[in-house]
């Protein structure tokens, strides 16, 4: 009798040894072509603005028309931390609170409701939520200002935080839940030391991610802030930022500004950059907790 090939023979093994490193040549090659947009972003937007990043473009106000490149955008970089640290106190405990209620007590219509409603606001176009807040809190005051600037990165950053801190909670395992209520702790105590304390580095990568959308966005703090030349610590008056300013030098005449608003643009880089990387380390210290 004439002897069954082996599907472990010599030849089959060949095959699927190079079924395999093709297939892996190939996944490296997607993940190359992916990262090259980037690396060529990173690199342009390098070259063009690094020559006017100095002492002065992180100190200083813009200066007149007769020399421009003497003046930096410090007005922007206040405008900045002002308006996304009033979002994040707004959208933080918001989209926290939020993501507690849907994973610990959320059950029947008005839970899905509010799930389906930050789901919603994940895709709003970001220019949506400026021109809600211009028609309802910008036309109401009489004045642009950086708090209204801050409710619209509010309005964009509490469903990221909601849905994503949703999802992380409902990752910590039951049985720590049971065996503090067996302990005798409150349910509020349960939720607040065990649960959200064991999925800390989770929430923090969602606050992380949700910061880093709102440092980026243009459009509803053009509609809310408006923008101003000038350091501003009202958050009840027209404030810079920026996205705002690297709008704003971009589509000027004035040839030396350009290079300012790729400076502005380096620096919103390094920061989504260093929110992302962050993100990604608290997101494996996360995954390393829970296995």
């Amino acid at each position: 009798m004439s002897a069954v090939p082996s599907p472990l023979s010599g030849t089959m093994t060949w095959q699927r040894r190079a079924k395999d490193r093709a297939f892996s040549i190939a996944i490296v090659a997607c993940a190359v072509l992916a990262m090259i947009p980037l690396a060529l972003i990173i690199a342009y937007v390098v070259a063009r603005g690094w020559s006017v990043l100095s002492a002065n473009f992180f100190t200083k106000v813009p200066a007149g028309p007769l020399d421009p490149s003497s003046g930096g955008i410090a007005q922007a970089f206040i405008g900045t931390a002002l308006i996304v640290g009033m979002a994040s106190l707004i959208a933080i405990p918001l989209g926290v609170l939020t993501a507690v209620y849907l994973s610990e007590f959320g059950r029947g219509r008005f839970a899905e409701a509010v799930r389906y409603f930050a789901e919603v606001l994940l895709s709003t176009p970001s220019i949506i939520a400026g021109a809600f807040i211009w028609a309802t809190v910008v036309v109401v005051m009489g004045t642009f200002s950086a708090f209204a600037g801050s409710l619209a990165l509010a309005f964009l950053m509490w469903p990221i935080i909601a849905r994503a801190t949703e999802e992380i909670l409902r990752l910590v395992p039951n049985d720590l839940r049971e065996a503090a209520l067996a302990l005798g702790l409150p349910r509020w105590k349960v939720i607040l030391q065990v649960v959200v304390l064991t999925a800390g580095a989770g929430i923090l990568t969602a606050i992380m991610l949700a910061v880093a959308r709102g440092l980026g966005e243009t459009a509803p703090i053009l509609l809310t802030a408006l923008g101003n030349d000038y350091i501003n610590w009202n958050p009840m008056k027209p404030t810079d930022a920026v996205p705002l300013r690297v709008y704003t030098d971009a589509r000027t005449a004035v040839e030396a500004l350009h290079a300012f608003a790729w400076g502005g643009a380096i620096t919103l880089l390094v920061a989504v950059l260093l929110l992302s990387f962050g993100a990604r380390y608290f997101s494996y210290r996360q995954r390393k907790r829970m296995t």
